[in-house]
């Protein structure tokens, strides 16, 4: 297992993912140069795949226990415009298995999960967890 730290880096003409949210997390890979993310709202759209990475992105059906669904508003004019909504899906932590939030799985490069974070805004924050199938991915949660 490769441990790495995580560097600003140019993706696509875009400018350096945010610093907040870039200095202090650690990439960990299983050696294939490819992060696993589950996503549960805006991030499974075709428009804001293509906006994020430059190209759709497939993945597989999985599901999050220990958190509910909930609803924040979206100031970020450039993110609701993408996506066309103005309130969007955040995950809280319940710690209680009975919740669960069902999405995907997309794996991603480490250029791909950086344009992930420069999407998101500071409403959420980045966490690593298990998810029901046993794999670890990344996940956007509540900040």
């Amino acid at each position: 297992m490769t441990v790495r730290a995580v560097a600003g880096r140019k993706v696509s003409g875009r400018a350096a993912p945010r610093a907040r949210r870039m200095s202090s997390l650690v990439r960990v890979s299983d050696g294939s140069d490819t992060e696993s993310l589950f996503t549960y709202g805006t991030l499974q759209l075709p428009e804001v795949q293509l906006d994020t990475f430059g190209h759709r992105v497939d993945g597989t059906e999985d599901a999050l226990a220990g958190y509910r669904l909930e609803w924040t508003d979206i100031a970020d004019d450039r993110v609701a415009q993408l996506s066309g909504l103005d309130r969007h899906p955040i995950l809280r932590r319940t710690d209680d298995p009975r919740d669960r939030v069902f999405g995907r799985v997309l794996h991603l490069t480490p250029e791909e999960l950086d344009a992930a974070d420069e999407y998101e805004v500071s409403l959420y924050r980045r966490a690593s967890v298990v998810l029901a199938s046993g794999i670890r991915a990344w996940v956007y949660v509540a900040a």
